[in-house]
């Protein structure tokens, strides 16, 4: 009840500031699994990913408090990026407490004989069966009243042309170094570009780094963009320079946990990237330490927060601008473009 409350009271301290209608953005706190809901001025909303299952239902509760902050009653649209439990998981809590609209996801498992992964996409399956499902490959778009979502990787495929205003070569393509290939749900990730007026927001789930090179090299096909939903929680085998560097994205936020992603490699691709503003955490980094996390206003969880599950919220408007505010401070600011 009490990070509903402060939810609600963020909210409110956002939405004071302009008469004009935002999109609102939730990037919440799944202990470093993936979950965030988007809603577009006309009330539809839209979440990615639902964190895991079990943990007393800990992320459904957590959604649940952000969909009730944003007045929302029920999730329209659910993307699935993929079946890892930190994504999937949590799909059957959410749903027990969130009428669903649809669903779209990028169709069957490609880690069938992963136990871990079965254990999350089973319960999944037989649940999506209930429900309108899509199967989306790039270059779908996915319905939100008010809201661009372009599809631009889906089962291992990414789109075959540049995104508007994308498509320059990109010069740090020649440096580029593969990584051992990955069979498995994180190269099948579902990745989306959205648009709403003239802000553009990058959110690629786990795509893996071999993957985001589809998308980077030789030319850059997705074009810059203003906020990025950091991939794969900061995870040193996703996040290339290739991809974040042409993405030039004015802020990021990391959807990392303590001792989950928030790696000092992708940390620090993310902080080096040009034009970058700031970086957002939902929690301090263990692994980076004293030199490779944000400030702790940037921070949304650290170790004296304790399981609070504090979210990132975001109020974005049709001219670029945006507000990223931090509910466990009260710090806030503004980006204009």
């Amino acid at each position: 009840m009490r990070i509903a409350v402060l939810i609600l009271a963020a909210a409110a301290s956002l939405q004071a500031q302009t008469p004009s209608q935002p999109l609102r953005i939730y990037a919440i706190d799944v202990e470093g699994g993936k979950s965030t809901l988007y809603v577009s001025p006309s009330g539809e909303s839209l979440l990615v990913d639902t964190g895991y299952a079990d943990n007393d239902n800990r992320d459904a509760n957590r959604i649940l408090a952000a969909a009730t902050a944003a007045g929302v009653k029920r999730i329209d649209s659910l993307v699935i990026t993929h079946y890892h439990a930190d994504h999937a998981g949590g799909v059957p809590q959410l749903a027990a407490r969130l009428p669903i609209g649809r669903i779209f996801d990028h169709g069957d498992s490609f880690e069938k004989s992963v136990v871990k992964t079965e254990a999350a996409f089973e319960p999944y399956a037989a649940l999506r069966a209930k429900y309108p499902h899509t199967v989306v490959k790039p270059g779908d778009t996915i319905p939100v009243r008010g809201l661009e979502v372009e599809v631009v990787t889906s089962a291992g495929e990414a789109i075959s042309k540049p995104l508007p205003g994308a498509g320059q070569p990109n010069p740090l393509c020649a440096a580029y170094q593969p990584l051992p290939p990955d069979p498995g749900e994180n190269a099948h990730s579902i990745g989306m570009i959205l648009t709403f007026g003239s802000l553009r927001i990058a959110d690629l789930g786990d795509l893996y780094w071999n993957q985001e090179h589809d998308l980077a090299c030789p030319a850059d096909k997705l074009g810059a963009v203003d906020l990025y939903m950091t991939t794969h929680h900061g995870t040193a085998t996703s996040g290339s320079p290739q991809i974040v560097h042409a993405m030039h994205p004015r802020v990021a936020i990391m959807n990392n946990g303590a001792d989950k992603g928030g790696s000092v490699l992708a940390w620090t691709t993310i902080e080096t990237s040009p034009g970058l503003q700031d970086l957002w955490q939902l929690h301090y980094s263990n692994a980076g330490g004293r030199d490779h996390n944000v400030a702790d206003k940037f921070i949304a969880n650290t170790s004296a927060t304790g399981d609070q599950g504090f979210p990132i919220e975001v109020l974005a408007y049709r001219d670029g601008s945006f507000t990223v505010r931090n509910p466990r401070t009260g710090f806030e600011r503004t980006y204009r473009k």
